[in-house]
């Protein structure tokens, strides 16, 4: 299944990238297409958070949203998926809300990298206080509202011209090692619109590229870059 991965990347990638085990927080748009990358690379071992369940306004974007996956768990249907596509892979489903609290109380020493593509404030504020700039954590910055995504990983002191980082930063007063953190952000304008929006390209390029972000931090650690 994946020989042209490793005639990419090399077997040792390969390896290390099978071993590895990622929390993938949120199953939405941007998640949905980050599990579909993650599966595909060769990601063995995924824990997927989500509490939330199909919606026919969910078809425009999502990966895991069909027809038949309406009204159910976002987490069943992407453990199902994954288990379609890469039949030996431990993936994990968790299917409940995540707050600050709970956030807080987590044992994150499994997870070789954490993705955070959720839309709770709250939920990203408290990862960034928990992992203070470390390179294990990656979080989604906004993607509603745009049709040109053009994103790139920076630190959020860096982000600009997205009203959701602008929220988290001021929550985050200051710290200057959570300020450090690790962000996929655009730093093109969001559109201007009485409700959110979202455009099926957007996502998918968010999406791939935070399962990137982890897939190249193996690569360079592997050779030495």
């Amino acid at each position: 299944m994946f020989e042209r991965t490793s005639t990419l990347l090399g077997n040792e990638v390969l390896d290390r990238l099978k071993n590895c085990h990622i929390l993938l927080i949120g199953l939405g748009g941007v998640g949905g297409y980050t599990l579909e990358c993650l599966i595909r690379s060769g990601v063995g071992h995924v824990t997927i958070v989500d509490c939330d369940v199909f919606e026919e306004s969910n078809l425009n974007r999502q990966i895991l949203a069909t027809r038949d996956s309406i009204g159910n768990s976002k987490v069943l249907e992407g453990v199902k998926r994954a288990k379609l596509i890469y039949p030996d892979i431990d993936i994990q489903g968790i299917d409940e809300r995540l707050d600050e609290k709970s956030v807080f109380k987590m044992d994150f020493d499994k997870f070789d990298y954490v993705i955070d593509a959720c839309d709770t404030v709250s939920v990203k504020v408290a990862l960034m206080k928990v992992f203070r700039g470390s390179k294990k954590l990656i979080s989604c910055m906004g993607t509603a509202n745009r049709i040109l995504g053009d994103f790139q990983v920076v630190k959020i002191q860096d982000t600009y011209n997205d009203p959701l980082a602008k929220r988290i930063r001021s929550e985050l007063k200051d710290d200057k090692k959570c300020f450090n953190s690790r962000v996929l952000w655009s730093r093109t304008l969001p559109l201007k619109r009485a409700q959110l929006g979202s455009l099926c390209p957007v996502v998918m390029e968010a999406g791939a590229k935070l399962a990137s972000y982890v897939i190249l931090d193996i690569e360079k650690e592997v050779n030495g870059r």
